[in-house]
């Protein structure tokens, strides 16, 4: 086990984990291993558990001008590295930035109350009810569908791509790409449409058709809001986050990689 003085100078990390067994115990080893720097004085927060609690360490230190180094604790791990105490000062030493810039949605609620919330992976509209959703999408201010009737849909970020996107059969996108993806979710009508690339500096209306027989539900991240009315999505290139990867975790080419998965 590596002692406190083999660590690079310079490398101070906060170790934070998820409420679990195994996250717990792996931040109590590390601490053990190399002490756990206070916030204002760290470099690199290291975040234990799986992709969804990375996501909650994104959002929670928001406004920490710090990378976060994720390793996996979780069920998923897609931007998680391998844990290991062992050689983990020089892996954050070595480790490649990747920067992200988050999805900001503008709801609108039945009562006209505005809600502002931020997503790294995809904001998603979903339905609330036994019927389906009827949304009229629109892209820069020009109507580009009239009408979706279908479970939901969602706009992903080329990191979440391969998270609930996927999932839908939404395309996988390259961290470069600079595109988003629009997805349906089980769409009824227009039946063969399976969404959209778009580029990243579009803006994105979403109006609900119908709201009070077939409400619909907004979520970036873990951020819901009920019963939606109109929700505006763009990417805000203003907040950017960075996440950092082993060399041989590259996320480029795991996102490569991804789509030829069987």
């Amino acid at each position: 086990m590596e002692k406190r003085g083999d660590r690079p100078e310079g490398v101070r990390a906060l170790f934070v984990a998820a409420d679990t067994d195994i996250a717990r115990g792996a931040r109590a080893d590390l601490i053990a291993a190399f002490g756990n720097t206070p916030l204002a004085k760290a470099n690199v927060i290291v975040a234990l558990g799986g992709d969804g609690f990375l996501l909650q360490t994104l959002h929670r230190y928001l406004k920490v001008d710090m990378p976060v180094y994720g390793m996996n604790c979780g069920s998923v791990g897609f931007l998680m590295n391998r844990f290991a105490v062992p050689g983990l000062a020089d892996r954050l030493a070595r480790a490649a930035s990747v920067t992200l810039h988050p999805l900001r949605m503008i709801a609108m609620d039945h009562g006209g109350l505005v809600h502002q919330a931020l997503a790294f992976n995809e904001v998603s509209m979903l339905r609330h009810g036994h019927q389906a959703a009827k949304i009229r999408i629109l892209v820069d201010d020009r109507e580009r569908l009239p009408e979706l009737a279908c479970d939901g849909v969602l706009v992903a970020t080329p990191a979440g791509s391969t998270a609930y996107n996927l999932s839908v059969q939404g395309p996988i996108l390259p961290l470069s790409s600079n595109l988003l993806a629009l997805t349906p979710i089980s769409a009824f009508r227009p039946r063969r449409w399976r969404g959209a690339l778009i580029p990243n500096t579009a803006v994105f209306t979403f109006q609900v058709l119908e709201a009070d027989k077939r409400p619909v539900n907004a979520v970036a991240d873990d951020t819901a809001i009920a019963d939606v009315r109109k929700v505006v999505v763009h990417e805000d290139r203003s907040i950017a986050r960075r996440i950092l990867f082993d060399p041989d975790m590259n996320l480029d080419e795991r996102i490569i990689k991804e789509q030829f998965e069987a």
